[in-house]
């Protein structure tokens, strides 16, 4: 029975639609007496006097006097479900492979006619890349899942045919390879050199598009030695651009140079000084000046430069920064500035007392943990990737890839301006080096190699990549409560994978960081040099003065990734989940605001073509894209999934209509894309399309033809990056705590319930009985009471080349 009064028992209540004194009063009285009434129960629920929580916990271990070694720290040995199908080539491969190319002859009689890559000039034929290519989806999944035979080797090779008419770059697929290559076993006449033209919506590629020359008199004949080892100045290159077809009828190469000082940290001191070079031809003695610039006077040879000099009508810029006394390693990496309190001991150290919680078959690189497993693979152009991404024994993706690294600055000078940086092109991956233990991993990582083999040889850098496990810092989750079984939490540990690129001037850290509910957290980091730009006041909206006479240029990087999804099998849709405001009248309410609620509303909308798949972030991320299966329920009834959602900076291209980023860079210019996963679009971009701006080898758009999108298998390209708008504390290097970026691929009614209580490293905490102290229930994990190992000194492995 209601102890409350009902509307018809109180006292006359309305006057002139106003409540009387005497019912706001007994309304305030009834309110009063429930709040007192919750308070009784919630003191009597949660005395206020009880032992200390964690005295308690902590006392309950136990301590031994003396000791021991802790358990090793090396992962568990392991053996994959399947051999790696993506796994690169090793050395010896390689080495029978280049041997069978020198010896090939076509059904003519006619060899390639091959020059060694380090004796190579553009007018030879030469070797640029040697690496496994990756087998058709449908083979590896019969493979994997249905005890299908393993999938055909193939290797795709890369010529650049300077010797040819008209010298182009022509991809080769050569195969198919014997289970175990070597030279005798590649004399097998079945084995067949192929173009490979259909990964490419463009595969015609002029010689026009390379991304350098490998005659050495290039800086000798238009820097007068000026990039030579003694010298007081380099060329900073930017940029080229091909222009072809309807553009310009005959193909051109030119490029801007800006000189900088031949010094530590020579990226931040840049001069003055500008030229405009056409490299077109592949004779050295025909390329050209097109033009110089210093102090934004423009000259059109260097004669004109050097008689406005002789006869006084030159413009001087100022003198370029002199370092004060005690600067002079301003732009280097020795410690400087005052010692902090406390700072000469040793930080924390991550140490693994029980042993290592990750299994590893080092041969073919698959790992598991916590009930992860995946594959890796490193190639040539950006380093790492990931395949066969399974959780709780489900693939999750079938690949993660980055694609591009993108670099578009601004400036008043020529030089900055004209900069697009499309870091593919130079090679992530040949460009990845040793890891230093301590520093860029913790002392316990595993550390795996990576081998490439391009136009510098074959490269084996054996500390490329570094897998370790650590503890966030904060719980995955976690209540304080009163009732049985409410209070506790789950430790949120975490397995990272971790590789470096350093390309010029940045270094980019590429992190997979694997977590216990099925989050799969993709990140980027950026340190290193900025590039650094001449200042004068003319710049103030371009950047930031660092030095008197240096700054660093305003930019965007943008990373793209490639996320081919399986979720609950191959046949997925895309959900795009919004939300929306709404009014609606509700009966119940009669108070002073009256019937009217405004509140929020969930929008769940299929978006079923690729023409509608080009897509954005909602404004102030109200809403988040998924991957479902729709033809797969969880136990609610909802379509299972996994959301692509936003962490830091996920962000697009600013500048969309640069022309120096016409076509080539189109998978920048939106948050993310979904489109048909096909074997003949297996990038958004290539090592060719810096250089080709109007007429990519990839054009990205083409991707999006308006197909279905419905319970297919489906890709999703998505980017992140960061808008650099330079600081003074970007001096002298990036910091990677601001310059970073991440999107969080996360489960989404892909499960029943949080998968992350099954986790044993967990803790369940019940209010002890009065006199008695709290206890915890830990389900039996205790932390080893032992001396862990010493740590490993800082020791770079060096690269080999083969």
């Amino acid at each position: 029975m209601s102890v409350l009064p009902h509307k018809e028992a109180l006292s006359p209540g309305l006057t002139d639609g106003r409540q009387t004194l005497s019912v706001k009063t007994r309304k305030l009285v009834i309110f009063g007496a429930l709040a007192a009434a919750a308070g009784f129960l919630l003191f009597k629920i949660a005395p206020a006097s009880l032992p200390s929580l964690n005295n308690s916990l902590t006392n309950s271990v136990s301590r031994h006097s003396i000791p021991a070694q802790c358990a090793d720290t090396s992962p568990i040995s392991t053996t994959a479900p399947r051999h790696n199908v993506w796994k690169n080539f090793d050395v010896e491969e390689a080495t029978a492979i280049r041997e069978w190319l020198w010896a090939y002859k076509d059904l003519n009689g006619l060899g390639l006619n091959l020059t060694t890559s380090m004796a190579a000039t553009d007018l030879d034929n030469s070797i640029i890349l040697i690496e496994n290519f990756p087998p058709p989806k449908a083979d590896v999944l019969g493979y994997f899942d249905r005890d299908g035979a393993s999938p055909q080797r193939f290797a795709q090779v890369v010529l650049a045919l300077g010797a040819a008419s008209p010298p182009s770059f022509e991809n080769y697929l050569l195969g198919p390879l014997p289970e175990v290559i070597s030279k005798l076993s590649l004399g097998d006449a079945s084995i067949e050199l192929k173009p490979l033209r259909h990964i490419y919506t463009r595969p015609d590629v002029p010689y026009t598009a390379r991304l350098y020359t490998l005659n050495g008199t290039f800086t000798e004949r238009f820097l007068s030695g000026a990039s030579g080892p003694h010298s007081t100045t380099q060329p900073r290159i930017s940029s080229a651009v091909v222009y072809t077809g309807a553009e310009i009828h005959s193909r051109i190469l030119r490029q801007w140079f800006q000189l900088k000082k031949n010094v530590p940290g020579s990226y931040l001191m840049t001069l003055d000084m500008y030229f405009y070079v056409d490299f077109t031809s592949m004779d050295p003695s025909e390329w050209y000046l097109i033009r110089m610039v210093y102090n934004r006077q423009v000259f059109n040879t260097t004669e004109d430069f050097l008689e406005a000099y002789l006869n006084g009508t030159l413009k001087r810029s100022n003198l370029p920064d002199v370092p004060s006394s005690g600067e002079e390693a301003w732009a280097g990496r020795e410690r400087r500035g005052h010692k902090r309190d406390l700072d000469e001991r040793a930080g924390p150290r991550q140490v693994s007392f029980n042993g290592a919680r990750y299994r590893v078959d080092k041969d073919n690189q698959w790992i598991t943990w916590m009930g992860w497993s995946f594959y890796l693979s490193f190639g040539r152009d950006m380093g790492m990737s990931l395949w066969d991404v399974r959780f709780r024994g489900e693939r999750i993706l079938y690949e993660i890839s980055p694609q591009e690294a993108l670099g578009v600055y601004s400036g008043s000078d020529p030089h900055q301006a004209s900069t697009v940086f499309l870091d593919r092109g130079f090679g992530m991956g040949i460009a990845t080096r040793a890891l230093i233990v301590g520093y860029d991993c913790p002392y316990d990582s595993l550390l795996l190699p990576a081998t490439t083999h391009s136009v510098i040889g074959t490269l084996q850098q054996k500390d490329a990549i570094c897998v370790f496990e650590r503890d966030s810092g904060k719980p995955l989750s976690r209540h304080t409560g009163y009732l049985k079984g409410e209070m506790g939490a789950v430790k949120g540990y975490e397995l990272v994978v971790r590789t470096i690129s350093t390309v010029g001037n940045y270094d980019y850290l590429f992190d997979y960081t694997f977590q216990l509910d099925g989050t799969l957290e993709v990140r980027v980091s950026a340190s290193g040099y900025l590039q650094g730009a001449w200042w004068d006041d003319t710049e103030m909206s371009y950047g930031t003065k660092i030095r008197d006479t240096y700054m660093g240029s305003i930019h965007d990087h943008i990373i793209n990734y490639k996320f081919d999804f399986d979720i609950a099998g191959t046949r997925n849709s895309l959900m795009a989940i919004s939300l929306e405001n709404e009014v609606v009248e509700q009966p119940w309410f009669e108070d002073d605001w009256g019937q009217d609620v405004h509140q929020q509303k969930i929008v769940r909308t299929m978006i079923r073509n690729e023409s509608d798949a080009l897509l954005d972030y909602p404004k102030n991320y109200e809403g988040v894209y998924a991957i479902i299966n729709e033809e797969e329920l969880n136990r609610w009834g909802y379509p299972r999934g996994y959301a692509i959602h936003p962490g830091i900076s996920p962000i697009h291209l600013t500048n969309l209509d640069s022309k120096r980023t016409k076509n080539n860079v189109n998978f920048a210019k939106h948050h993310l894309a979904v489109s048909r996963r096909k074997d003949s679009e297996p990038s958004s971009s290539s090592m060719w399309n810096v250089n080709l701006p109007g007429a990519p080898p990839v054009d990205f758009y083409e991707f999006f033809d308006g197909e279905s999108l419905e319970q297919e298998d489906l890709t999703a390209w998505v980017n992140l990056g960061m808008h650099h708008i330079p600081r003074a504390e970007d001096s002298p290097m990036t910091l990677t705590n601001i310059a970073t970026s991440s999107v969080l691929l996360t489960p989404f009614n892909f499960n029943d319930w949080d998968p992350a209580m099954e986790s044993m490293n967990a803790i369940v905490i019940n209010v002890p009985e009065p006199g008695q102290t709290w206890a915890g229930n830990e389900n039996g994990v205790e932390i080893e009471y032992c001396l862990p190992a010493s740590c490993r000194q800082v020791q770079l492995q060096s690269f080999e080349y083969f």
